[in-house]
């Protein structure tokens, strides 16, 4: 199926598209300024509740999921909803934009599409991950880039469950050759668990929250550390 070609796996929510673009929906409701904080309470309850249920061994779809982790952003701030307003919300959620540099990595990558295999691998579900590539005015044009959107929802667990990077690998016809399979993501917890299941891993640090300093062995952390001690 794709002997011989690199599998690139992209983390779609956080990665490609920037959950914190749903402020501007927010902020038609509750303000600019709360819209900010929102957005980002409203993401953190979304990882944790999979983190949760993960955790538990069960599982709830990432639609109700989303919903839910909505619900508990705006009562941590004593603001309510209409069940209208709700469904909005999570019809802009398929409409999110991408960051910067998305569309010019998109673009580089069908330049080399002899060379790679490109996936999204999402914890979402078959229809949110299908909205979202459609509807989001800056990724739809890269529709075609994507051999397939491999999605938790058949395995029912989340990220980084070991099961879930398995059925990725499935997937894509890599059963015998994980060493061709890379994963991107923003999301640490997912960088962690391709890495843990024998996958390579590209770590998007765009907060710059990484270490100051990777190092090979202890001596060589030293004198990178001495070395800007002397250079300051």
């Amino acid at each position: 199926m794709t002997a011989g070609k690199i599998v690139i796996a992209f983390d779609l929510y956080g990665t490609l598209l920037s959950t914190e673009s749903i402020a501007q929906e927010l902020a038609k409701l509750y303000g600019e300024q709360e819209a900010k904080t929102l957005a980002a309470l409203w993401r953190q309850y979304q990882l944790e509740y999979t983190w949760r249920v993960n955790c538990m061994g069960l599982y709830r779809s990432f639609s109700d999921i989303t919903h839910s982790a909505l619900k508990h952003a705006l009562a941590e701030h004593a603001l309510e909803i209409t069940e209208r307003d709700a469904d909005e919300l999570m019809k802009a959620y398929d409409r999110l934009r991408v960051f910067p540099e998305v569309s010019v990595a998109m673009e580089h990558l069908k330049e080399n599409s002899d060379l790679v295999d490109v996936y999204v691998f999402s914890n979402g579900t078959d229809a949110m991950v299908g909205n979202s590539i459609r509807s989001s005015p800056d990724l739809s044009p890269h529709a075609g880039l994507f051999k397939s959107l491999i999605t938790v929802e058949n395995v029912k667990a989340y990220k980084p469950d070991m099961k879930v990077y398995m059925h990725l690998v499935e997937q894509a016809g890599k059963g015998n050759s994980k060493d061709d399979v890379w994963v991107v993501s923003a999301n640490p917890f997912d960088i962690a668990g391709s890495m843990a299941a024998g996958l390579k891993a590209a770590f998007i640090d765009r907060s710059g929250k990484g270490p100051t300093i990777v190092a090979s062995g202890v001596e060589e952390a030293a004198k990178a550390i001495l070395s800007t001690a002397i250079s300051s």
